[in-house]
C-alpha cells in the first residue's frame, strides 16, 4: 500500500481523462490531490486537457502498461471512467467481446500483480454497466484483492441541475480502510445517501428511482439559469479564441436548427424551453443528427407548443428552434465558467467531446465521499 500522510495530496491516476471533467470534479470537491497521471488516447480530447490545465495526458496504448510501470507512480487512487460504447443501449451489446472494453480490463487485472495496488477506485460508466459481464469481472477482482464497493445511479436531476443523465458510479476502498457510511457496503443505491447529512430523513428514505426522479425534477433549477445571452455568445467566441466574433446574430446563426431538419423529424425530437426543468442527455452525435442525441431549444417561449403538435410541423417553425450552444451544453455539465476549447477544435468536436464527458455536479460530491477517511 502506498503510505501517506495526512499533510500530503493524494497521489492519483486519471485514466480515459478525456476533457477533463473528473479533474474538474477532484478542484470542486476541494480535494487535496495530486494528478501524477492523465491517461487518454484521443488528441483532440487531451489537446483541450492540456488548453485547460497546462499538462498533456500520456497518450499511447494503456494496455502497454505493466504492473510495475504502474507501481512507480505509487498512486494511492485510480479514477476511470473507460468508453461507455459496449454497454449502451443503441450500442452492438458486444460488452466485455468489444475491443473498446479490452483496456479497462487489462488495467483491473494488473492490480493483482501490483506490489502497491491502488487503495481507492471510482469508476464511471452508462446505465447497463452494471449488468454487464465486465463489471461482474470487475467485482471479482475487487473482492479477491479485498476491495469494498459501493455503487450508485444517479443523475444531475438529484442535484438540481435540469439535465437528465443517469450514469453508474463504482466507489471502491481497499482494506483495511473504510468508507464514513459502511452500511451501503456491497448495494447499489439510486438515492443521494450518503452525499446528504444524516439528519436529512426525506432524502434518506430507501425510494425507488422513479420516485426520487420525480422529486429531483421538481426541485431542479430551470434551464434559463444555464443559458447564454447573445452577447455572452459572443464573449465565449473571444475568450476561447482571442479574436472578435462577427456579430451575435451571425453567431446564432450557427446554432439555428434548419427547417429541413424540423419538417423531416420534428415530432420525434425533444423540445424544451428556458423555463422547463429538464432536458435529455447530450450525445456525441449532437448538432449531427437531431433525433436521440439532446434537446432542441424553443426560443419562441410564448408560442403554443402543443397546438403546434396537433396541427404540424409547418407551426414549429415558429417555436425558433435551436441547438444548445457547446457552451450551454458544458453549463449542464456543470464545467467551470473559466473552461475553454482551443481554437482548432471545431464545433462538431466539441459536442463529440462534451457527450462523451460526465457530469461535474454528481462526481464531485461521489469524489469527495470516497476520499472522506472514516474515523
Amino acid at each position: 500500500m502506498a503510505e501517506r500522510t495526512t499533510e500530503e495530496p493524494w497521489k492519483i491516476l486519471e485514466f480515459y481523462s478525456g476533457i477533463g471533467g473528473m479533474r474538474y470534479s477532484l478542484m470542486r470537491a476541494e480535494i487535496h490531490a495530486n494528478i501524477v497521471e492523465a491517461f487518454d488516447i484521443n488528441d483532440r480530447a487531451n489537446d483541450v486537457y492540456m488548453h485547460n490545465f497546462g499538462c498533456r495526458p500520456f497518450q499511447g496504448n494503456i494496455q502497454s502498461l505493466s504492473a510495475a510501470e504502474l507501481d512507480k507512480y505509487a498512486a494511492h487512487a485510480w479514477l476511470l471512467s473507460p468508453p461507455c460504447q459496449p454497454y449502451t443501449r443503441q450500442g452492438l451489446h458486444k460488452d466485455s467481446a468489444d475491443a473498446r472494453a479490452s483496456s479497462f480490463i487489462w488495467i483491473l487485472e494488473l492490480i493483482p500483480q501490483m506490489r502497491q495496488p491502488p487503495i481507492m477506485l471510482f469508476v464511471e460508466n452508462v446505465v447497463g454497466f452494471e449488468i454487464s459481464n465486465t463489471h461482474k469481472h470487475m467485482m471479482d477482482i475487487f473482492a479477491k484483492n479485498t476491495f469494498v464497493t459501493q455503487e450508485y445511479i444517479l443523475s444531475p436531476l438529484q442535484f438540481r441541475i435540469p439535465y437528465s443523465r443517469p450514469r453508474y458510479f463504482c466507489l471502491a476502498k481497499r482494506k483495511p480502510i473504510s468508507f464514513k457510511n459502511p452500511s451501503l457496503n456491497y448495494q447499489l443505491c439510486h438515492t443521494l445517501t450518503p452525499l446528504v447529512p444524516l439528519e436529512d430523513k426525506t432524502l434518506m428514505d430507501a425510494c425507488l428511482p422513479e420516485k426520487v426522479k420525480e422529486e429531483s425534477y421538481l426541485s431542479c433549477l430551470s434551464i434559463s439559469n444555464f443559458l447564454e445571452t447573445s452577447g455572452s455568445l459572443m464573449g465565449f467566441e473571444q475568450d476561447c479564441h482571442g479574436k472578435e466574433a462577427n456579430g451575435s446574430v451571425d453567431f446564432l446563426e450557427k446554432f439555428a436548427v434548419p427547417h429541413s431538419l424540423i419538417e423531416r423529424w420534428g415530432s420525434a425530437v425533444d423540445i424544451v424551453y428556458p423555463s422547463s426543468k429538464r432536458c435529455c442527455c447530450f450525445t456525441k452525435s449532437y448538432f449531427r443528427y437531431v433525433k436521440g442525441t439532446g434537446s432542441l431549444l424553443a426560443t419562441s417561449e410564448n408560442f403554443n407548443y402543443e397546438a403546434a403538435k396537433s396541427t404540424g410541423t409547418c407551426f414549429m417553425k415558429d417555436l425558433g428552434l435551436r441547438y444548445f450552444t457547446p457552451r450551454e451544453v458544458a453549463n449542464l455539465h456543470s464545467f467551470p465558467l473559466d473552461f475553454c476549447f482551443p481554437e482548432h477544435i471545431t464545433i462538431r468536436q466539441q459536442y463529440a467531446l462534451l457527450g462523451n464527458s460526465l457530469s461535474i455536479a454528481v462526481v464531485a460530491p461521489l469524489l469527495q465521499y470516497l476520499f472522506t477517511e472514516s474515523t
